[in-house]
């Protein structure tokens, strides 16, 4: 199923959602507002055969009980989220019983439609290993599980006999792979390295054979290379833009451990997501994310060029990402906020001279700013005897 439109009503923290999906998404609001949980659903609409038949694999059994199915799915603590005779959960109008997911389903389709990269993703790297599905509790999301898999699978198949994971010349366009060298890696390359028979991964000067072990990275190159791995699952090294039957794309905090610069980098790459065709969905809590959207939405209005786009990035104009530039331009841009009070409000257009404070303050997360603003500005007077 690939669903244009969600309506949820008392499920988590959510009381109140009806969110039409764009080409790019975007959640935005404080922590524990229930953003995490509406992606989560998303996967579940869009995936319920392939969940289940991927516990199923793993030998796990919820015996139809629709409490222990949100424990393995949404994780340990979490059946709570659900209330018998108050939440409602809607998809494209019709209304969706998730007693019927924890029963089981009747769609012979076990194709996954939507790849989601959770917030969690720098445990699927435990010690610099990848980590297959099963080494997790049934407790933990099964988000994370899935992921954690697929990166599993990635490392020890599709990459067995290269060690070499950047720069990599058949999957990342040349743009792109100069900016994460500068930005994210800092001229090192990454790789797989054997140790007591693990692949390990490690971070080393082109041609030098010793390598940094992960636990000496970034923070922020940890929790990108998962992310980084990710968007390769994603884009096969062949003339096909997309994996399978894959139609989402969801990420959860993209910007976790980044500098402005290398977040930049990764928008950029998101943009190389939208021209391949998958519809994308964030979470963020970086206003730099929203800075972005807000000057693609006014080159978009204002007849901006693909030149336009790739400034943004400071990126000259190549013919290679032109197809990136001209998503910037042509794709549908939607951004929601989560508030405290369980609402969440469209606040698309982004507007800064809104009266609605959720949509001036673009979520809460220009809020800060324009408070230390204001006291300065106090302080300012004062001083000045006014």
């Amino acid at each position: 199923m690939t669903p244009k439109r969600i309506t949820v009503s008392n499920i988590g923290q959510i009381k109140k959602a009806d969110v039409t999906f764009g080409d790019l998404t975007v959640f935005v609001g404080p922590q524990a507002t229930g953003k995490s949980i509406f992606l989560q659903l998303l996967k579940l609409v869009a995936d319920v055969p392939s969940i289940q038949s991927e516990f199923k694999r793993f030998g796990i059994d919820w015996e139809g009980n629709l409490d222990n199915f949100l424990e393995l799915y949404f994780g340990e603590g979490m059946s709570g989220i659900w209330e018998e005779g108050s939440s409602l959960l809607k998809v494209d109008g019709k209304v969706v019983n998730l007693e019927s997911y924890a029963k089981g389903t009747r769609r012979i389709e076990k194709d996954e439609r939507l790849f989601f990269v959770p917030a969690q993703r720098v445990m699927s790297l435990r010690d610099g290993t990848t980590q297959p599905f099963g080494v997790y509790r049934s407790g933990d999301p099964f988000a994370l599980r899935e992921f954690s898999e697929k990166l599993h699978q990635l490392v020890q198949n599709e990459f067995g006999r290269n060690p070499e994971l950047f720069p990599q010349e058949s999957r990342l366009k040349k743009v792109e792979r100069d900016l994460l060298s500068k930005h994210i890696f800092g001229g090192f390359d990454l790789r797989t390295s054997l140790v007591k028979m693990q692949k390990q991964f490690v971070l080393g000067k082109p041609g030098e054979e010793k390598g940094l072990p992960y636990l000496v990275w970034s923070a922020g190159q940890r929790e990108f290379v998962p992310l980084l791995l990710g968007l390769y699952w994603l884009m096969p090294p062949s003339k096909v833009a997309k994996k399978n039957k894959l139609d989402w794309v969801v990420i959860e905090e993209p910007e976790m451990g980044l500098h402005p610069n290398a977040i930049s980098t990764v928008l950029l790459l998101l943009l190389d997501l939208l021209s391949r065709g998958y519809r994308v969905c964030l979470s963020t809590h970086s206003p730099h994310v929203l800075d972005v959207v807000w000057a693609l939405q006014f080159l978009k209005r204002k007849g901006g060029t693909p030149q336009d786009v790739l400034s943004i990035f400071d990126v000259t104009y190549d013919a290679d990402i032109k197809s990136l530039a001209e998503a910037g331009l042509n794709k549908e841009m939607k951004v929601y906020s989560f508030g405290r009070d369980g609402e969440v409000r469209d606040i698309s257009t982004l507007d800064p001279g809104s009266e609605n404070e959720d949509e001036s303050g673009w979520g809460g997360l220009t809020e800060f700013s324009s408070h230390i603003g204001d006291v300065v500005a106090k302080v300012a007077r004062r001083a000045e005897g006014l």
